[in-house]
């Protein structure tokens, strides 16, 4: 597993302002002064690396473009913070593992909350088998523990300040049509239904399904369902869709 420490670095981040900036710019030699809570140019270096290598790193072309058009005409709106979140967990593995490990199994279980004490054990087992992990401290795997917490509250996915919430996104028609074109751009399966993406999506495998089979989405892609098989086919061009979304 890559393991790197993006998710201390970006669960410290308060002034969203540079994930605009660098979205849209790229600018990684930008003032830093205009970034009130980054205080020295070293820590707007650590924070541009962070976002350039976990939020803004596109291994797929039309994901890059459908990101940068919904930012184009919402800025980072919940659909485009929760396009980044999916993006951030392609790039980073140590973030897609925790969510897999903690997050999902809590959200999926139907608890309401999540504790730190769940993820400093879940980096502490992580931690027996990654030689990346070797050299971490007690000290480091609380504060990452932390972080990760505190990144899921930053991108709308818990709430609250000591005790934190889950709280995941309301997967209305949009959500759904931009998850189906996510998922799209990085499942090389064709069945959809074994892709390890699917609890991305925030709803109960069965629930899904009988969303996405909805006749009103029908205009967005072509579905071929089995019990055991899920195979889609979008209709528009990344370049199309957030127009068609309207």
């Amino acid at each position: 597993m890559n393991i790197n420490s993006d998710i201390n670095v970006l669960g410290s981040l308060s002034d969203f302002r540079l994930i605009s900036a660098l979205l849209v710019e790229g600018k990684n030699n930008a003032n830093y002064q205009a970034y009130s809570n980054i205080k020295t140019n070293r820590s707007y270096k650590r924070f541009a690396s962070a976002i350039t290598n976990t939020l803004i790193k596109f291994t797929d072309p039309n994901m890059e473009y459908l990101i940068r058009d919904v930012f184009k005409h919402e800025g980072l709106s919940a659909h485009c913070l929760l396009l980044l979140f999916w993006n951030a967990c392609v790039n980073n593995e140590l973030l897609d593992y925790l969510n897999q490990k903690v997050y999902f199994p809590a959200l999926y279980s139907g608890r309401a909350a999540l504790k730190k004490d769940e993820v400093v054990a879940c980096l502490q087992e992580l931690k027996q088998s990654e030689t990346a992990m070797q050299k971490w401290t007690d000290s480091t795997i609380e504060t990452t523990a932390s972080k990760y917490l505190t990144f899921l509250k930053k991108f709308n996915l818990m709430e609250g300040r000591v005790n934190k919430s889950i709280v995941p996104p309301g997967m209305g028609d949009k959500e759904i049509i931009l998850f189906i074109y996510w998922l799209l751009s990085v499942e090389p399966n064709t069945n959809l239904l074994e892709s390890g993406w699917l609890p991305y999506c925030f709803l109960e495998k069965e629930l899904f399904i009988q969303q996405i089979l909805q006749k009103r989405y029908m205009k967005f892609y072509n579905l071929q369902y089995s019990v055991n098989n899920l195979k889609i086919e979008p209709t528009f061009s990344y370049k199309e869709l957030y127009h068609e979304l309207g």
